[in-house]
């Protein structure tokens, strides 16, 4: 039976999916959504840290589970 996720894990899934559409817009056309859309500062490197954390904890709730 599957276990209900919580708003975390939904968080953590949608920036995991940005992040990998923003590798993939970088590595076809050499355009970085994340920089279009915060410019390069503070708010981008954030968004860039949640979406490494997000990673992680995916990773980790692969191999929990």
């Amino acid at each position: 039976m599957a276990k209900e996720k919580s708003a975390v894990d939904w968080i953590a899934r949608i920036l995991v999916i940005i992040g990998a559409i923003n590798w993939g817009l970088f590595s076809f056309w050499d355009n970085n959504l994340v920089a279009v859309l915060f410019e390069t500062g503070t708010v981008a490197k954030v968004v860039y840290a949640l979406i490494g954390l997000s990673g992680l904890w995916e990773l980790i709730r692969l191999f929990k589970n």
